[in-house]
Parts: C-alpha cells; structure tokens; sequence
C-alpha cells in the first residue's frame, strides 16, 4: 500500500486552533469520530528544528507497520514550551502526539488531556528514573520520557581556567576579571537564578494546590540567611569578572572572546565547541561563598515528553507511534542529529552520549539538581529582584524588605 506523509507550514496550525475556537459547544470526539478506514491520520507536534529529525522517524514506523495500515502522518511545528497553550486551545481537534516540556504535565493531566501509559513498567525500567518521576502524576505515568538534557551547567574555557579553578565562582570571577574577560550567568530568569538558592536550606516549590507557590529565600532563620544569599549576589554583581546576559549575550561572547566561562544549557554545546575548539570544557555547576561558607550551585532539571491525546481518533496508533518516536535507537538517532541527552537508560550509556562534554556535565550536575514545579507567580518577582541588584540598588532599600517584596508577589494567589 502506498504510504505518504506531510509536512503542513506553521501557518496552518493557527487556522486549525482558529477554527476550533468558532465552536461554542463542542461535541465529543469519540461521538463525532468518523467510522474506521484503512488509513490512520496521525497529527504530530515538534520542535521546528526537529522536522528532519521526525522525518527519519515516520519513515522508520512507517516501513515497520506499513503491512497493518495506510499512514498519514502529518507534522506540525510546535514550541514545546507553549504546547499545553495551544493544544487545550482546542483539544479534541489537536495534535495525536506532541513534545512538551514536563513543567506542563500536571495542566495536562487536569485538563483530561492524557490517559495512564498502557506499558508503564516497561517504560520506567527503560527510562533513567527521574525521567519516570518527570512524566508521572501521583506515582501514574501519563508520558513517554524522550530527552533528559533540560538543564544547566558550566561552560568554560581550558585556555584560562584548569580543573581546579572551576571548582569555585569566586576564583573563575578572579581570573576573568585578570584577563579583561567575563563569567557569565542569566539573572533575569528565575530558572538560573534558583541555583543560587538551592543549596541553602532556602525553599521554593509548587504549593498544594497546584497553583500557587510556596517560598522562604527571606527567612531570617537557619544556618544561611535569605541575606546572605541576596548579599553573596550584590558581591557578584559587582565584580569586573561578572557579566548577568542572556542565552544571545551568551553565544555572542563567547564568539567574540569576551565571555571565557558561563552558565548555560546542552542546546548551545555545537556552537560553544565550534568557538573555542580544543579549549572547550563543560563541567558540574561550581560553589560560590554564601554566608562564610562554600556552597555548591544547584539547578533546576528539566525534561521532554512524549504525550497521546486522550481525544486522539486513532488513539491505540498513536500510542504506537509515540513509543516509536521515544524508543532507545530513536533516542540515539536524536542525539546524533540534535545533540539532545537521552532518558533511555542503554541509549544514555552508549559511548557516544558519555563522550559529550556537555551531557556528561549534566549527568554530573543532575545530583545537584531537582525538578521544576513552580506556579507562574515566580518568575517577575525573581527578575525584579535581580534587576535592581544588577543596577546596583538605586532606592538604597534593603535587602531584607526586598527578598519580602519578592517573596511575598512569588506566594501570591
């Protein structure tokens, strides 16, 4: 049988949400669902850059079940980031299967828009274990874990540092500042922000509820202070060796030179390598003084998952062809194509994945790392502290009565 699949323009999936929302009182789709022909349609969302990539893939599936059905599979870029947006914009008329970043997890699970994984234990026993908590609800698996390389760690320049100095911010901040160069990190984003933190005793998380947060960076008990911390980032902020820039600042210079270490993810490795060639190091997160003490940075850890629309027409289809795009060679294929770190326990050991500079940093900074469950009420709060500490304070208000005014919008209903 002929087989066929298209790639649709990002044009067309503001028209399928567009239409979708014409609709005042939708009826099921399992009503509506058309009666069963030969040929399955098969709706997949994906990172842009993935689109060569899913191309393989299909092709792959395709060859391998092409005796049992006619396949259509059309693919549609989709930010994984935005996914739940889009996809409950519209939910039974959405993608059968999508990428999504696992922060969205609990939204789609309360949304009805995920079932329990069929094959869950033979999913956990081939994933890495935080990649199964990442993709669970309540101990449930409602996702299939694809990357595990959603996090952060050191980039840094073997033409001025060795493996003893990275060990320490403080004594990087010195040898940049020596040679007229910059360490750099990300302080307008919460995300790099928490690694400063969360090594302290200092908590912040997600809430009971699901919604709302819970924080204490501005207790003033415990062995390091919320004080200390916001005063250890006045110090940093205002050394010559430190320079807070984005994921463009970032790349920019280190391109130009300027930037000889910083703060950053997997997704940057390919261009980061091509610029300092053989002085190219990754590395574990260092420790930075906080209080009198030396603490280890933390990180945020993150993961992509692979969901089946619960509305899905072809639902046991599209179940397969989810397992098919996060199973071990694909993990593999995508690591070779996209650089991207896998969950899969044997695709994570293979010599190639443990040859990457950069997942072998990640996987090195995992044990200082934890899940990102957090409400949306962080995220501003966090950037205007920092921002007037980058700026150096010109209200003159102190740092206690500032962590209270972050933390206070950061547990705010």
């Amino acid at each position: 049988m002929k087989k066929k699949k298209r790639i649709v323009l990002p044009a067309l999936l503001l028209a399928v949400l567009l239409s979708g929302c014409q609709k005042d009182a939708p009826v099921s789709s399992k009503e509506e669902q058309a009666p069963d022909t030969d040929t399955v349609n098969l709706t997949v969302w994906g990172a842009e850059e993935d689109e060569e990539l899913l191309g393989q893939i299909f092709e792959g599936f395709e060859e391998t079940y092409g005796g049992q059905a006619e396949f259509n599979i059309t693919y549609m870029p989709q930010s994984e980031s935005h996914c739940t947006d889009a996809l409950l914009a519209d939910l039974e008329n959405g993608a059968d299967v999508f990428a999504f970043a696992d922060d969205q997890l609990n939204t789609l699970v309360a949304a009805g828009a995920l079932e329990p994984v069929a094959n869950a234990e033979s999913v956990k026993a081939a994933n890495l274990p935080e990649s199964v908590l990442a993709a669970s609800v309540n101990d449930t698996l409602y996702a299939l874990p694809l990357t595990a390389d959603n996090g952060y760690f050191l980039y840094y320049n073997k033409q001025y540092f060795s493996e003893e100095d990275i060990a320490s911010f403080d004594r990087m901040l010195e040898i940049a500042a020596a040679s007229d160069k910059k360490v750099s990190m990300e302080w307008s984003s919460g995300w790099y922000v928490y690694s400063l933190f969360g090594n302290t005793g200092l908590t912040v998380g997600l809430a009971d509820d699901g919604i709302t947060n819970y924080c204490t960076w501005n207790s003033t008990d415990g062995n390091i202070k919320g004080t200390d911390v916001a005063q250890a980032m006045v110090d940093m902020a205002a050394h010559p060796g430190f320079i807070s820039t984005d994921d463009a600042g970032f790349l920019e210079g280190v391109r130009n030179g300027t930037i000889i270490a910083g703060v950053n993810g997997v997704w940057n490795a390919v261009a980061v390598e091509e610029a300092w060639g053989g002085n190219y190091g990754a590395s574990k997160l260092p420790s930075y003084s906080c209080g009198g003490q030396q603490v280890q940075m933390a990180s945020f850890s993150g993961y992509k998952l692979i969901g089946v629309n619960a509305y899905s027409k072809h639902y046991e289809w599209a179940a397969k062809l989810a397992e098919w795009i996060s199973n071990e060679e694909n993990q593999k294929l995508r690591f070779m194509v996209r650089g991207q770190g896998p969950s899969n326990i044997n695709a994570a050991a293979s010599a190639e994945v443990q040859n990457s500079p950069a997942i072998a940093a990640l996987l090195d900074q995992s044990e200082f790392s934890c899940l990102q469950r957090i409400g949306g009420n962080f995220w501003e709060p966090v950037a205007t502290f920092t921002g007037n500490i980058l700026e150096g304070n010109p209200s003159g208000t102190g740092l206690q009565e500032q962590l209270d005014t972050m933390v206070e919008g950061i547990i705010a209903p």
